[in-house]
């Protein structure tokens, strides 16, 4: 019997590599210490999470992450946000992927258009996916939901040279 607790949204974008959820241990008053830690052993344990891309504002659960061994990384993403903060979030995540036998968990307080399109973005940036409309497609199947123009806008017509 493993211990812990999902993650709330926790879904496999691509299958034991890349994955995606709500902020751990819940968002604004709902935030837990013990749900975190709860969520934080459910990641290790049974979904094998070592690396956490998180796009929270500050520092918000890093230092619990790294404390479970978890590498982590820090891209702020806000409800507004420039061209180059994208970029970085692409090249972050990048990074984050390639490390050897990474599984990536990226989250933000909520699932939302920005998470939506930052996925389908970088399906299209990283090659996975040639055709936007195709990375738009998969991501709103897996996210079970179809995103707005905010959410589409993020994903670029062409792959990063």
């Amino acid at each position: 019997m493993v211990a812990g607790l999902k993650p709330r949204g926790f879904t496999w974008v691509i299958a034991d590599r890349l994955a995606v959820s709500e902020r751990v241990g819940g968002s604004g008053f709902q935030h837990r210490r013990v749900r975190r830690e709860e969520e934080i052993t459910w990641l290790v344990e049974e979904a094998g999470i070592n690396t956490v891309v998180s796009m929270l504002p500050g520092n918000q659960n890093l230092q619990a992450y790294r404390e479970a061994g978890i590498a982590t990384y820090s891209v702020p993403i806000g409800q507004t946000f420039e061209p180059e903060e994208v970029e970085a979030f692409f090249a972050t995540l990048a990074r984050a992927t390639e490390r050897t036998r990474a599984k990536v968990l990226i989250h933000r307080e909520t699932i939302d258009d920005t998470v939506g399109g930052l996925l389908g973005g970088y399906l299209v940036m990283s090659g996975l996916v040639d055709d936007p409309i195709l990375a738009l497609a998969v991501i709103q199947q897996i996210l079970g939901r179809p995103l707005g123009p905010e959410g589409r806008s993020l994903i670029p017509a062409t792959a990063a040279k």
